[in-house]
C-alpha cells in the first residue's frame, strides 16, 4: 500500500534549512495495510476509473483514507440538511462547521500543514519519464509500483476521442496526446496494449497532423529523446543570456517561471542534445509520423502546431525571428570561430543553472525547470554530484491519488493552503476549540517563512530579495511571492491576537518588519503586485511568447490577487504596529487600491489570473478595496462588483464558474448551471464583506444553504471541477479549497450575517 511521509529526509543527498518541514513524499510499502484496507483502496481506484469521463479530479481518497485512520478519535456531529422551505439557523450553521473542522483537522499533517493533489497538467510527467530514460535513471528512481500507478493515471486521464489534454479537464491536444502517448511507451507500455487506448491514443496523433504538429515544448522533449529532429525546432540560441541586461529582451528580465525554463532549454538547444537511440525510441519514430521519418520536413514543422493546442498563435514577428536565427545565425554559431560564443554561453547557461538548483535545494522553482536542470547537470557530468543531489528531489513531485501517481504543478502549495486554513478556522469563531490544529499550523507557518536572502550578488543573478518572505510550498523551495507573504502576514497577525497558551507564541517583530519590507520592495511604479518579483520588462515583449499553449508568460505582470492581499497584509499590520514606516505603509496602500481600481473589467468583475477565475478575482478586488478604507457606499467600484456577481447566481442559490471564463476571458458558468461550492464560498465572502446583509440578506441565505446541504456525512466537502489556473490556459488542482473556503465563508455568514442579525 501507499503511505504519504510528511518531513521526512533519509537520504545523504537531500539538504534542508528547516529539518524538511512540509515535504511531502509518498512510499510504497507492500507489508502495509490489511486485506481490508487494499480492497478499500481498489473500490476508490474502481470507482473513479468507472466515472473518469464524467467526474475527471480525484478526490484524494488515499490520502484521506490513511490520514482518517492515522487521527481517529475525532468524534463528527450527524450530519445537517436544510429544506428549500426552511431558513437556516445559527444552530444548523455551527453544526457544519464543526463538522468540516472535525474533519479538516483530520487532514493535517503532523507538522502542522495540510497536504494535498496539486496535479492538473498533463505534460509535466512526460518530461521527468523522459528525463530518466535519457540518463538510464529510469528504474532506480522508480519501482515498478510507481510505473504502474503512473499508467493508471494516463490511461484515467485519455478522452473518449482517444487523446490527452493540457490538463485533466481538457479537450484533446498534440502537446497532451503525443507526449502522454510517449511516456506510456517508456513506461513500457507496448504500442497496441491498454484495451485498444494505445491505438486510439495513436489514431488521434497521426489524424490531427502527427507529432510535427506538437507545440514547441514538446518539440524540444521528442529532440532530446530522439523522436523528433532539432533542426524541426525554432532556436533557442543561449548566446541571449550574454546580451546587455539593459535590453528590454535579456532573460533577466522576464518572468522567473519563463526564464527558469528557457535556460536549460537553451542549454539543450545549444548543445543539440539527443539521448541514447533505443529500440523503443526507433519505434516511436515510426509510431508518431505519418511518413517515414527521414522523409518529415524539418523546417517547415518548427512552425506547425495542432489547432487544437494553438492558444497564442505566433505573430508574423516572431516568424521572421525564428527564420532568421534558423538559417543565417545558427549555422555560425554551430562552427568555428562562433562556436566559441557558443561555448561561453553554455558555460554561463550552466553557471545560472547551478545557483537555482542549490539555492532551492534542487527543488528548482517548478516540475518543468526541475527536470530539465536535472538532464542539464547529467548533459555536462553524468557522474555529477549535481545530478545525484537532483535524484531525491523528484519525489517532492509526485502524488498519488486514486486516479494514479501524477506529477505536480509545484512541489505543493503548503504554505499557500495553511495560510488560508488559518484564517478560515479563526473566521467561524470557533478557534480555541481547535486550538492545537491552530498551534501546529501556526508552527508550520513560522518554521516556513524565508530567513535569509540567496547569497552572492542578487542583481547578477536576477534574483530579488527574499528574506522574511512567504514561499507558496516550503522554506527548502524558497522562492518568495508576494501574494504568499501576504496571507502568511496576515495569518500570523491573526494568530497573534489569540491567547498565546492555545496557538502559541507569536511571531517577533523583526520577522514581521522583514515581511513588510518584502512586500514593499514589490510594488510597481504603476501601484501593483507581480508575483516573484518586480515587473521588469514591457507587455510587448509577449509578441516573442514561443509557447503556442499558454498566454502572458514573458513578464511578472501586476495581478489584482498579489495587489489585494497586499493592502489586505499591509492594513492588519498598520493596526497592529501603526509606527513602523507608516507613511511608505500608507502610500504603498493607496497606490494598490488605485491600481486595483484601474484594471477593474467594465462589467464590475476582476479577471483571476491564479484560479477560476472572475468569482475569485473579485474577492480579492473587493477585499483590497475595503481594506484600503473604501465601503460600498462611497465606492462604485465596489458596488459594481457586487451587482455582477448577484448576477452571476445560479438558480439553485450558489455560483458555478467553468475554466473556459479563464481561457475565453468571458464569465462561464457551468454545464447544466450547477453550482460549486468554491466559487459560491468565494461570492459569498465578497458580498458579506461588502455589507450585502444589511441591504438583502436573501442571495446569502440561499447561498449558505447550498454549502450546508452539499457537505458530506463525514464532513468533508465534494471535489467538484478545477479550480487553478495560471498562464491564462492550463488548469491545476486546489484540492484544500473544498474544504477551506466553504469554511471560511460559513464562518463570516455566522458571525455576520446571522449572529449580527
Amino acid at each position: 500500500m501507499w503511505k504519504l511521509k510528511i518531513a521526512e529526509g533519509g537520504n545523504p543527498w537531500l539538504r534542508t534549512t528547516n529539518n524538511h518541514v512540509g515535504r511531502e513524499v509518498w512510499e510504497f510499502d507492500p507489508n502495509l495495510g490489511s486485506p481490508e484496507d487494499r480492497a478499500e483502496i481498489d473500490k476508490f481506484r474502481e470507482h473513479f476509473s468507472k466515472h473518469r469521463l464524467e467526474q475527471k479530479h480525484s478526490a484524494d481518497l488515499i490520502m484521506r483514507y490513511q490520514l482518517s485512520k492515522e487521527n481517529q478519535g475525532i468524534s463528527i456531529l450527524p450530519q445537517v440538511k436544510v429544506q428549500d422551505n426552511e431558513d437556516i439557523t445559527e444552530d444548523s450553521v455551527t453544526t457544519t462547521l464543526r463538522r468540516a473542522l472535525s474533519f479538516y483537522s483530520t487532514l493535517q499533517n503532523h507538522d502542522g500543514h495540510w497536504a494535498g493533489d496539486y496535479g492538473g497538467p498533463m505534460f509535466l510527467m512526460p518530461g521527468m519519464v523522459i528525463t530518466l530514460s535519457v540518463t538510464g535513471a529510469l528504474n532506480a528512481v522508480f519501482s515498478s509500483e510507481h510505473k504502474r500507478e503512473m499508467i493508471r493515471y494516463l490511461y484515467n486521464h485519455q478522452n473518449s476521442d482517444g487523446g490527452w489534454g493540457l490538463h485533466i479537464e481538457s479537450h484533446s491536444t498534440m502537446f497532451g496526446s503525443a507526449l502522454s502517448y510517449v511516456t506510456l511507451r517508456l513506461l513500457g507500455e507496448g504500442a497496441n496494449d491498454g484495451q485498444g487506448a494505445m491505438e486510439k491514443g495513436r489514431k488521434w496523433i497521426l489524424d490531427h497532423g502527427s507529432a510535427t504538429a506538437i507545440t514547441s515544448w514538446g518539440k524540444m522533449w521528442l529532440s532530446v529523446l530522439g523522436a523528433f529532429e532539432w533542426s524541426g525546432n525554432n532556436p533557442l540560441p543561449p548566446e541571449i543570456w550574454l546580451l546587455p541586461y539593459i535590453l528590454p529582451i535579456h532573460p533577466g528580465r522576464m518572468w522567473c517561471h519563463c526564464r527558469m525554463v528557457y535556460l536549460p532549454m537553451c542549454y539543450l538547444y545549444g548543445k543539440r542534445f539527443v539521448g541514447p537511440i533505443s529500440p523503443t525510441v526507433l519505434s516511436l519514430r515510426k509510431e508518431l509520423f505519418t511518413v517515414p521519418y527521414h522523409e518529415v520536413d524539418w523546417d517547415k514543422a518548427r512552425n506547425e502546431c495542432a489547432k487544437e493546442d494553438l492558444y497564442y498563435p505566433h505573430p508574423l514577428v516572431q516568424d521572421i525571428l525564428w527564420a532568421s536565427l534558423h538559417k543565417v545565425v545558427e549555422p555560425i554559431l554551430m562552427h568555428w570561430p562562433g562556436k566559441r560564443l557558443r561555448e561561453k554561453a553554455l558555460r554561463t547557461v550552466m553557471e545560472h543553472i547551478h545557483y537555482e538548483d542549490e539555492n532551492t535545494r534542487y527543488i528548482c522553482i517548478g516540475p518543468v525547470n526541475k527536470v530539465l536542470n536535472m538532464l542539464c547537470c547529467w548533459v555536462e557530468d553524468p557522474n555529477s554530484e549535481a545530478f545525484k543531489l537532483h535524484l531525491p528531489r523528484l519525489q517532492d513531485y509526485m502524488w498519488v491519488a486514486e486516479d494514479g501517481m501524477k506529477m505536480k504543478g509545484y512541489n505543493g502549495s503548503q504554505s499557500w493552503d495553511t495560510s488560508f486554513a488559518i484564517q478560515a478556522i479563526i473566521a467561524t469563531g470557533l478557534g480555541e476549540e481547535y486550538g492545537s490544529t491552530l498551534r501546529k499550523a501556526h508552527s508550520f507557518i513560522k518554521n516556513t517563512q524565508v530567513l535569509d536572502d540567496c547569497p552572492g550578488n542578487l542583481a547578477f543573478w536576477y534574483r530579488h530579495i527574499s528574506k522574511g518572505a512567504w514561499p507558496f510550498s516550503t522554506a527548502d523551495h524558497g522562492w518568495p511571492i508576494s501574494d504568499c507573504t501576504a496571507e502568511g502576514l496576515k495569518a500570523v497577525l491573526l494568530l497573534s491576537k489569540l491567547p498565546a497558551e492555545i496557538v502559541g507564541d507569536p511571531l517577533e517583530a523583526k520577522r514581521l518588519y522583514d515581511a513588510v519590507n518584502v512586500m514593499l520592495s514589490l510594488q510597481n511604479s504603476g501601484g501593483g503586485f507581480a508575483t516573484y518579483e518586480l515587473t521588469r520588462s514591457y507587455p510587448w515583449l509577449e509578441l516573442i511568447n514561443p509557447a503556442e499553449t499558454f498566454g502572458d508568460i514573458v513578464i511578472d505582470y501586476p495581478y489584482v490577487e498579489c495587489s489585494s492581499a497586499t493592502i489586505q497584509a499591509l492594513t492588519a499590520f498598520k493596526k497592529l504596529y501603526p509606527g513602523h514606516r507608516k507613511e511608505e505603509v500608507e502610500h504603498c496602500i493607496a497606490k494598490a487600491a488605485a491600481f486595483i481600481e484601474n484594471i477593474q473589467e467594465t462589467d464590475g468583475s476582476w479577471y483571476g489570473s491564479w484560479a477560476v477565475c472572475f468569482t475569485y478575482g473579485t474577492w480579492f478586488g473587493v477585499l483590497g478595496l475595503l481594506a484600503s478604507g473604501r465601503n460600498y457606499n462611497n465606492s462604485s467600484s465596489i458596488r459594481k462588483a457586487c451587482d455582477f456577481l448577484l448576477s452571476k447566481q445560479v438558480s439553485s442559490g450558489g455560483w458555478g464558474e467553468s475554466y473556459l471564463s479563464c481561457q475565453n476571458k468571458v464569465y462561464t458558468n457551468l454545464e447544466g448551471n450547477r453550482s460549486h461550492v468554491v466559487n459560491t464560498a468565494w461570492a459569498m465572502l465578497t458580498l458579506i464583506a461588502a455589507g450585502q446583509a444589511e441591504r438583502n440578506p436573501t442571495p446569502l441565505h440561499s447561498a449558505a444553504k447550498v454549502l450546508i446541504n452539499a457537505q458530506l456525512e463525514n464532513g468533508d466537502f465534494p471535489q467538484q471541477e478545477i479550480s487553478g489556473v495560471f498562464n491564462r490556459n492550463c488548469m491545476i488542482s486546489y484540492s484544500a479549497y473544498r474544504n477551506i473556503f466553504p469554511i471560511w465563508a460559513l464562518g463570516e455568514y455566522r458571525s455576520r450575517v446571522l449572529e449580527a442579525n
